[in-house]
Formats: C-alpha cells, structure tokens, sequence
C-alpha cells in the first residue's frame, strides 16, 4: 500500500511525536536530549561522546530515514504493524536499540 502524500505527512508526524514520547523514559534515565522541531526529531547525546541521531521524513519516497551511528536506515509504512518500520522492527524500537548500543558503546 502506498500512501499519499497527505496521509504520508499525517502518519509520519504522528510516528515523530509518539515515538519522541515513547523514548522520554529512557532519555530522562540515560541522559540525552529529544528535540522535535519542524517535523524532524533529533536524539542528542554528550555520552559517552556527542552524538546526535537524525529522525527526519522522506516525502518523495514515503520513508522515515535514520542517521545514527555513521549508518542510514529506511523505514516504510508497514500497513500490517499500522507503523513505520524496517525488517519488522518499528521505528520507536529501533531508535531505542540503537540509543542503547550507543550508550553502552
């Protein structure tokens, strides 16, 4: 299913917030930064180094890209898990995953 652009605007804002919320437990145990401005969610680490994850939308090709960790992930709309996602993970996952492997790093 590919979604419109306006339905691709609407989920991906919707996904950036619930996914900033969900992350707001372990952002305030661990120690960083979530800032959501202008439709782009940033992760923002000062350990173990400043780090700074990217969550940004893709319209012309209705993906949420990530940049984290030197490495780009691609997450579409996976209609089954009514979520972006990437081999099944949803983004809040993956976000978490990787901010842990970073922490621990």
């Amino acid at each position: 299913m590919t979604l419109s652009e306006q339905e691709f605007r609407i989920k991906s804002d919707e996904t950036l917030e619930k996914t900033r919320r969900e992350l707001m437990t372990l952002a305030d145990s661990e120690g960083f930064e979530l800032e959501l401005q202008n439709g782009v969610l940033n992760l923002v680490f000062e350990e173990p180094s400043e780090t700074k994850f990217v969550v940004s939308p893709n319209a012309p090709v209705r993906q949420i890209w990530v940049s984290a960790m030197a490495r780009s992930y691609k997450l579409s709309w996976a209609p089954e898990a009514g979520a972006f996602a990437l081999d099944g993970e949803t983004l809040p996952a993956l976000l978490q995953r990787l901010a842990l492997a970073f922490l621990r790093s």
